[in-house]
């Protein structure tokens, strides 16, 4: 096994999908995302630090009950989310039917990712259910389907869990090592990671000039 930079040992399958049929038998939202403090803080720092203040689309896979999906769709001209699980798109269609420009979908990625483009793909709490292997998959997945000068977030929880196959520090190294990627964003606090990303019209642009303020002219 691979050893994480963050002092995780990677295990050598990721996440078994009955670890999410079980987790959504159990409870209509496992994860209590409608409700926490933390959660809603979470979505508002995400939304926060995307740079540009409309898309044209998204993709967010791994939606679960559609709680950030229904605060990415006030950004977006479309959205495509989705999920595994069956439960859990019920809830999310309940809460986002209402919104035509929003689809929400039964994927299973790496192998389900759409064939459309994006100028947004959002990986919130995502990454870590995967190997090394898979992650670089749906990471490269990402990049070609992301239209040039397109944002990727990456968004994930740090605390060691049972259940994840890697670590939150492992999956960012691997966005951030990306050769079509540059990072202009980053939070980081003792419970999660935030990694923003684009991709340059430009190759080989430098952070600086694809900063907020130098879109608007500020720099």
């Amino acid at each position: 096994m691979s050893t994480c930079r963050d002092g995780a040992a990677d295990r050598e399958a990721g996440t078994p999908g009955e670890y999410f049929t079980r987790m959504y038998a159990a409870a209509d939202d496992p994860w209590r995302l409608e409700e926490r403090w933390y959660e809603r803080r979470k979505y508002a720092l995400t939304l926060a630090a995307l740079p540009k203040p409309v898309y044209r689309s998204a993709f967010e896979p791994g939606c679960s009950v559609g709680v950030l999906s229904s605060l990415l769709a006030g950004r977006c001209g479309a959205l495509l989310s989705c999920d595994r699980e069956e439960r859990a798109l019920g809830r999310a269609r309940g809460r986002l039917g209402h919104l035509p420009h929003v689809r929400v979908e039964r994927r299973v990625l790496p192998d389900d990712w759409p064939r459309e483009t994006f100028d947004l793909v959002v990986l919130s709490e995502l990454l870590y259910y995967f190997t090394a292997v898979d992650t670089a998959d749906i990471l490269e997945r990402a990049v070609r389907s992301l239209e040039p000068g397109g944002t990727l977030e990456l968004v994930h929880w740090r605390r060691p869990v049972a259940d994840h196959a890697r670590r939150a520090g492992a999956v960012h190294e691997q966005a951030r090592s990306h050769p079509a990627l540059v990072r202009i964003a980053a939070h980081t606090e003792p419970d999660f990671l935030l990694d923003v990303f684009t991709r340059p019209e430009q190759p080989g642009t430098a952070a600086e000039r694809l900063s907020v303020a130098a879109m608007e002219g500020l720099t």
